[in-house]
């Protein structure tokens, strides 16, 4: 068989005539063709809010039998999304998020708009701003924007919609109690066909349920890889738990005694207490920041579930006194600053560790969100160079990233206030920030002292 030939490809511009092609030259190369999709972006959001803009102007003055609920500004946006919908081969829900997505762009987000033409930002982060701006008042929406845009440039999408939501908890006009009180109305479940046999289950759900239910799985599954001969992935394990606990398992609305066995106890046992207390799949494992003044029940604060962000006062109070263990976390009612890491627990981890968790929350790594819980401990600098097992020189990367540190070119280097500098491989770099800047602990600086220590075999390595 003759062996398939293709054309050369393109250098990258600015590559002089018969110059090797680097590997940074098509990082480059790549950089600068997204750089052209954000700009073409930005374009096509102008272009839809002028033909929303033409099409309420034109067609106001068409007749229309359809009654109220096909006025003639009802027909017209119609006309407008069949049509993008016909033009881009996309569906006409899509097209409906487009023209909204535009019209927030090009008169809401005008700093958005801007940064996504010059490439600064993807489309996806401009889609960040406009989910979490979309019901604020206009002085809220220009606050979000001044304050997160600086970040969207450096921040991945899940990090920046992280950070602003945050912020826009504290800009709404409603409390997050008002809020997560009609939201939680509106929980279900539902199903979607997939290919190959396949479905998906989705639940809308309140935050710290979704986050124990997350946490049993991944504990079960633990559990169960550590036994001899299970050749089944972790991921395997926590749906194959799933499956198991909903088609055998129990509900945790049992009846008071074992001789109730009425319609009405029956029905009981089935109707899911969204206002139980939290289980136990959620103890062990969650972390709560709770400010002092709504702890002690005088504020209605906000407060932090690890891995998700703000939540209402009265479920960060509930799970702060139902949890048999838990990091209580003490932050400034004013500045928002950490001011303690609480001891105060009947499973205490190590000091250094918890703090870390804490400062950290994901693996430090550019653009990774894997919770700092579950991820290993590494010396920026390493041990065996002479790096100390200090906060300064300390930080999580997934297992995964920290094998790709020690096996590739990727290098990292602390730049100061537990920001860590990576070098790629490419000789590009990407600096990355804690989530959350705390004064470092008062304890001794533990480092090694002289010639190279042994690398440990647990981390920290």
């Amino acid at each position: 068989m003759e062996t398939p030939t293709f054309p050369p490809e393109p250098a990258p511009p600015g590559t002089p005539p018969g110059a090797p092609e680097t590997f940074a030259a098509m990082i480059d190369a790549v950089k600068m063709f997204e750089g052209f999709s954000r700009w073409a972006a930005a374009c096509r959001a102008e272009a839809i809010d002028r033909a929303r803009l033409w099409t309420e102007a034109t067609d106001l003055s068409v007749p229309t039998t359809g009654g109220p609920r096909w006025s003639p500004r009802v027909a017209g946006h119609r006309v407008l999304v069949t049509e993008l919908a016909c033009a881009l081969r996309i569906s006409e829900r899509a097209a409906e998020n487009l023209v909204a997505e535009s019209q927030a762009l090009v008169h809401d987000l005008p700093a958005t708009r801007k940064a996504l033409q010059d490439g600064r930002i993807g489309y996806r982060h401009a889609q960040v701003l406009i989910d979490h701006t979309n019901t604020l008042p206009a002085a809220g929406v220009a606050a979000v924007e001044e304050a997160v845009l600086p970040k969207a440039e450096s921040l991945t999408v899940p990090k920046l919609d992280r950070a602003t939501r945050d912020l826009r908890e504290r800009l709404h006009p409603e409390s997050i109690t008002e809020r997560h009180t009609k939201s939680v109305t509106d929980r279900h479940v539902e199903t979607c066909p997939a290919q190959d046999g396949m479905a998906w289950l989705n639940a809308f759900l309140p935050a710290p349920e979704i986050t124990g239910i997350a946490n049993r799985l991944r504990d079960i599954a633990e559990g169960l890889k550590a036994e001899p001969g299970e050749e089944r992935t972790r991921t395997q394990l926590m749906a194959d738990a799933f499956t198991d606990l909903l088609l055998d398992g129990t509900t945790t609305a049992a009846p008071t005694s074992d001789t109730e066995t009425t319609a009405e106890a029956v029905e009981h046992r089935s109707t899911p207490r969204i206002d139980a207390p939290i289980g136990v799949g959620i103890r062990p494992r969650v972390l709560v920041t709770v400010p002092v003044l709504t702890l002690l029940g005088r504020s209605e604060e906000p407060g932090t579930l690890e891995g998700y962000g703000p939540i209402d006062a009265y479920t960060a109070r509930r799970i702060a006194a139902k949890a048999p263990s838990f990091t209580r976390i003490l932050t400034h009612p004013e500045t928002q600053a950490v001011l303690s890491v609480g001891r105060d627990r009947y499973a205490v981890p190590k000091d250094l560790r918890t703090w870390l968790r804490v400062r950290d929350e994901t693996c430090r790594f550019p653009g990774c969100n894997r919770s700092a819980a579950r991820a290993d401990i590494d010396h920026v600098t390493d041990w065996q160079y002479g790096g100390g097992t200090d906060y300064g020189n300390l930080v999580h990367l997934c297992r995964s990233h920290h094998r790709v540190k020690h096996h590739t070119a990727w290098s990292s280097r602390s730049a100061g206030g537990g920001r860590v500098r990576w070098l790629s491989p490419s000789g590009h770099e990407y600096e990355t920030e804690p989530a959350t800047h705390i004064r470092p602990p008062k304890r001794k600086r533990l480092q090694t002292q002289g010639s190279a220590a042994p690398i440990p075999d647990e981390p920290p390595f």
